[in-house]
Parts: C-alpha cells; sequence; structure tokens
C-alpha cells in the first residue's frame, strides 16, 4: 500500500517518512487509535516503504517487484499475526492468510466483527494463540529475502493470551536484526505493561469530518448525505462506510435500544398494572434475545451496549440543548424527540455506568443471560428518576 492512497493522517505520513529518511527505524512500534483511522493501512504503507528500493521523499515508488509483491501482501518479508477461532484443522495465523489478504484487498478499512464475518465465525471470540509465538520466532529467525526489513505487523495484539504476551515480550528484549515489529492496536491499555514500555507508540488521531466527507463524496455520496455521516462517523472512515452501507443489522441495534427503554420506561414510570407486567415480559425475553450466542455472539453484545452509549450520550446533548454537538443519523433523532427529556443530570451517568459495566461483564465472558437483565432492571430504576 502506497502512503497516497490513505485517506488523511498526514502528519502521522511525514513522521513515519522521516524516521526511515534518517535511519530512526525502532524495532518495536504500536499504532493506537480507535477503529477505522487508517492504523492498519499505515503500517502496511510504512512495510512497504521501509523495503522499497527506489522509495521517494514521499512515496514507495509503487512500480518495483517489491512493492508489487506488497501491494499483493505476499511479500517474504512480510508477516502477519491477527486473532483467530482455533480449530482442529487451523490453529495459527497461516491457515488463515487467504483470507486475511482478502478482506484487506477488497475491504481496505474493516474491524473485528468484519473479520470475524470473513471467518464465518460471528458467534464466537478471536483469540491470539500461544502457538503463534512459536511461529513468530520460527518466521524472524529466517534472513530477509532482501536488503531491507523483515517487518511483522501485529493486528489487535491485546487479543494476546498471557503465554503469548510474555514470549513475545523476549523477542522484543532481544529482537533479530533488520526485524521491525509494528502492533496495530485498538485498546493498548489491555497490553501488558512491560511490552508497552518495549515499544514506541504512536497515536492515530480521529480523522477531520473534512477529510471523511471528501472521501466519501469521491464514492459518489451525495454532498449533504456524506458530510452528515461524516459528522455522525466521529473521525472513524469505517464508521462512515458502515452508516453509507446501513443494513437491518445495523438498523436492529436502534430497535434494540427503543425496545429497552420503552419498556423500561412503562414499568419504572406507568401506573398502569397490565401494562407493567406487559412490558416486563417483554424486558425479560428481550434480555434473553440479547444473550442467545447464536444469534448475537459477545462482539455483537459489546457493539450493542457501545452503541447504547453513545445514544444515551446523544440524548443528553439534545436534552441540554446542545443540537450541534448531536450527532444522530434521522431515525435515531425521530426517537430521541420524545425520548431525550429523560435523559437528564440526576440519571445520565448511572445510566453510561452501567451500560459500560455490562460491555466489561461481557468481554469477561459473564453470564449474558443474568448480565442482560439486571440490564433492564437497573434501567427500570434508573429511567424514574427525577431530575434534580
Amino acid at each position: 500500500m502506497l502512503f497516497r492512497e490513505i485517506i488523511g493522517q498526514e502528519g502521522v505520513k511525514q513522521q513515519l517518512r522521516q524516521s526511515v529518511r534518517e535511519g530512526r527505524i525502532p524495532h518495536a512500534q504500536l499504532f493506537a487509535g480507535v477503529s477505522g483511522i487508517g492504523k492498519l493501512q499505515l503500517a502496511l504503507a510504512y512495510a512497504q516503504y521501509l523495503n522499497c528500493p527506489h522509495r521517494t521523499e514521499e512515496d514507495s515508488c509503487g512500480v518495483c517487484p517489491t512493492c508489487l509483491q506488497f501491494e499483493k501482501l505476499q511479500h517474504p518479508d512480510l508477516h502477519f499475526v491477527f486473532p483467530i477461532v482455533k480449530t482442529d484443522d487451523a490453529d495459527t495465523c497461516d491457515a488463515y492468510l487467504d483470507a486475511w489478504r482478502g478482506i484487506i484487498l477488497k475491504k481496505h478499512y474493516f474491524d473485528l466483527d468484519d473479520w470475524h464475518k470473513a471467518l464465518g465465525v460471528e458467534t464466537k471470540q478471536s483469540m491470539i494463540y500461544e502457538k503463534e509465538s512459536g511461529e513468530i520466532l520460527r518466521k524472524l529467525s529466517l534472513k530477509p529475502y532482501g536488503d531491507g526489513y523483515k517487518v511483522m505487523i501485529i493486528w489487535q495484539p491485546e487479543k494476546m493470551n498471557a503465554t503469548t504476551s510474555n514470549k513475545l515480550l523476549k523477542l522484543l528484549e532481544e529482537p533479530p536484526a533488520q526485524t521491525v515489529f509494528v502492533m496495530v492496536s485498538e485498546h493498548p491499555e489491555q497490553l501488558l505493561a512491560t511490552i508497552q514500555s518495549r515499544v514506541q507508540t504512536i497515536l492515530i488521531p480521529r480523522l477531520e469530518t473534512e477529510t471523511i466527507a471528501e472521501a466519501l463524496i469521491r464514492k459518489g455520496i451525495d454532498p449533504t448525505k456524506a458530510t452528515d455521516i461524516a459528522r455522525i462517523a466521529n473521525g472513524s472512515f469505517l464508521a462512515a462506510l458502515k452508516k453509507v452501507d446501513e443494513s437491518d443489522e445495523n438498523k436492529q441495534e436502534l430497535r434494540d435500544f427503543i425496545a429497552l427503554f420503552r419498556d423500561a420506561y412503562t414499568v419504572g414510570v406507568l401506573k398502569d398494572p397490565v401494562k407493567k407486567f406487559e412490558s416486563l415480559k417483554r424486558l425479560k425475553q428481550w434480555s434473553l434475545d440479547m444473550s442467545d450466542s447464536k444469534l448475537v455472539g459477545r462482539e455483537k453484545q459489546k457493539h450493542f451496549l457501545q452503541y447504547a452509549q453513545q445514544q444515551v450520550r446523544e440524548n443528553y446533548i439534545r436534552n441540554i440543548g446542545r443540537e450541534e454537538l448531536n450527532y444522530q443519523m434521522e431515525d435515531e433523532r425521530a426517537f430521541s424527540a420524545k425520548f431525550a427529556p429523560f435523559i437528564h443530570s440526576g440519571n445520565v451517568e448511572a445510566i453510561m455506568n452501567q451500560l459500560d459495566l455490562a460491555e466489561r461483564q461481557i468481554e469477561q465472558n459473564g453470564n449474558a443471560k443474568i448480565i442482560f437483565f439486571d440490564l433492564c432492571l437497573q434501567m427500570i430504576v434508573l429511567i424514574k428518576k427525577p431530575r434534580p
């Protein structure tokens, strides 16, 4: 990948190019930032720039045999580690390389949910297993194919288990010659502190709204819609793409959010015992549906809870009259017109805390049925709290 093909991030591009030109190449770097801002793309362009024998001050040449191999993600000195779902037939990343290359070349921008869909394992959690550390050592012990660097790109290193992390730490302490590690992380705080201390962290910023809007317009999106979506995307080009290609699956999160709070309001606020009972039954069924791993899965559960936190924030912002800071699509704004008054300074923090707690409990493999039903009960209490 060429630097010029990456949307925005001009400051980071310049920093990476300059480090190569000046020969200041850290053996281990961590590209950290939110999803969909071009971290993996920067890592790929950086790896190609490191190895291109005809690079200019601004970019790789793009036409030499080395660049052509990098373009296809098939250069012998380019290695990948990423989360997988282990099976009897596939227990290392090499077994998934075709799918990995395919999703990069086809989608360019993607997240863990997209990767799981590509693997056909949406309802399972992926991990970087212990055996992968042996593969890393084996690959990096080989001599470089060319005169450049062996580059090991580790996507989502926070998904490494403890054993893998400790073995990687030893490699970072005594790296093989002409080797560069590039970790691409959304949650660097989840890495071992000893790993964090041995890498040079580059914080990748969110993209500018104008940059996202311009990229969407180049894809043929109506300028007004592109600007709307770019604001809502909050600096993530991937989030913008998903809004453009919003499917029933994406809209389902809004329906689930509405169902949770409408029935919580009915049980907590209304006086009619029949309506209360019916709403409580629906909440119980809602918690069962949300906890059904065959239908939803851990990653989707976490994504919904993140979406719910975003919508609570947007409703609070709307309630306090800061419309210019509101980031919602038309159908979300339609629901918020009536719902926003119930999210206020007396309950917004507690609601956000409960949603965040549920997300962390799901992340820790807690019992989803208990987590979501408890969330329902907490919302019943919190939605009726009076405004101070």
